[in-house]
């Protein structure tokens, strides 16, 4: 698959222990972006610390350069996921369908157990951020269920793209 408007997004895995080398999350994200024919534009691994992970949100935010930002690990329900409690109210916008969505397709494949799963997303100054669980199977399904079609700019009869604060 080929988007018609190529983005630059930025990968952000949320874990106190993961590495580049261990980062599968990040890894399965990278792939399903570039294949999709948009552009890296940074990865981070951010330690699972409300005031880390909102200052590089925030940075990434403000980079007028970036158009998404697709993050991964921190969405349960343990004492250190804290990507809910840092990036939500770093959003201007909601969108409460995308967690919804998430968990339905997670059904099929988790069972029940996909309501662990905090999974969200929202814009803020025009940048979409996708806040998904931290395994790669999570990662996958997120992309392919949802996200690779809303920031398809030829996906019809609606996608995120048009909202975007483009070059």
């Amino acid at each position: 698959m080929s988007v018609a408007t190529s983005l630059n997004l930025a990968v952000v895995t949320v874990s106190d222990t993961r590495t580049e080398e261990t980062d599968k999350s990040g890894r399965v994200l990278v792939e399903c972006l570039e294949e999709a024919g948009h552009r890296l534009h940074s990865k981070y691994i951010v330690k699972d610390d409300v005031y880390q992970l909102r200052a590089i949100a925030s940075q990434l935010i403000a980079d007028a350069t970036v158009h998404g930002i697709l993050m991964t690990g921190g969405t349960g329900f343990t004492a250190r996921d804290n990507t809910m409690r840092a990036i939500q109210p770093l959003l201007d916008v909601h969108i409460e369908g995308f967690g919804e969505l998430f968990r339905q397709l997670s059904y099929a494949e988790i069972g029940t157990s996909t309501i662990q799963s905090r999974a969200f997303a929202g814009m803020a100054n025009g940048c979409i951020v996708f806040c998904v669980p931290g395994s790669p199977g999570a990662c996958r399904t997120a992309w392919d269920g949802v996200i690779a079609e809303q920031l398809d700019s030829a996906h019809k009869p609606c996608n995120f793209v048009d909202k975007l604060k483009l070059d």
